[in-house]
């Protein structure tokens, strides 16, 4: 149930924004929350911008969330994840097969450990790090998607207003993608509360063109961490467990097995 009330409720936020974005961001970026090199700024509309700003300010701010260097968290009760923001280095802990990825994702260098034996042959281990920094961009992804909104190869459109499973009437925000990331393929459509701008629900659409989501979740009980907020533990009991901030770790968690 779909209406144009929302775009109401932003109206003259997203003017004096615009004149703003116009006249001192030719990009449609925010100075408070700027976007990323490659964000689709010609397919994304203000109000969608406006309200993924809103998310972000919501969720702890731009500077604290740049200021978050790692995070560690468990994925569906089957991977341990530790990641280091600042420096791209992931340590994944595959627990049904008994296999640890230490990876860059910027560089895709590192080391595999398969049931106690390190994986030593070039090509084999170029093939499993490449899966590692996938299994980061789909694992991260469902712990810190409303940090992403304004990535390299998303567009947003503002859809209005729509109720929740839980019927919770929220704002609607789609995220489209070009070119980037492992299935640019996907849609989402993230619902956002009305009252305090987090994200409650987010629905997964295996291709843009499907009107009807493939997967529906919950996106809720937030917690601070450090000085952010996450969604981890969700009613539903899926997705992202055990969430940690800090901001020291030692290095040889990210080189040694």
């Amino acid at each position: 149930m779909q209406t144009k009330l929302s775009f109401c409720s932003f109206a003259l936020v997203i003017l004096v924004s615009m004149s703003c974005q116009q006249n001192n961001e030719g990009n449609g970026v925010h100075a408070s929350n700027p976007s990323a090199p490659g964000f689709d700024v010609a397919n994304s509309d203000p109000a969608a911008v406006e309200l993924a700003d809103s998310i972000m300010a919501a969720m702890g701010g731009r500077k604290n969330w740049d200021n978050t260097r790692f995070i560690s968290w468990n994925f569906f009760g089957r991977r341990d994840l530790v990641w280091d923001k600042t420096e791209g280095n992931v340590r994944i802990e595959s627990l049904p097969d008994s296999t640890i990825y230490l990876v860059n994702i910027n560089d895709l260098k590192g080391r595999v450990q398969i049931k106690g034996q390190e994986l030593t042959e070039p090509d084999s281990l170029k093939k499993m790090l490449s899966q590692a920094k996938s299994i980061w961009i789909n694992d991260s992804y469902w712990l810190v998607m409303p940090f992403k909104l304004k990535d390299t190869g998303v567009a947003l459109k503002y859809l209005g207003e729509d109720t929740t499973a839980t019927g919770m009437m929220c704002n609607v925000l789609e995220l489209t993608f070009q070119n980037v990331g492992d299935t640019p393929q996907n849609k989402y459509r993230v619902y956002v509360d009305l009252k305090d701008n987090l994200v409650k629900q987010w629905a997964y659409y295996k291709d843009a063109s499907q009107d009807s989501a493939s997967q529906v979740w919950p996106f809720d009980n937030y917690q601070k961490h450090g000085d952010i907020l996450l969604s981890a533990d969700r009613s539903d009991s899926k997705g992202p467990k055990n969430v940690r901030i800090d901001e020291k770790l030692p290095a040889a968690l990210f080189k040694e097995f």
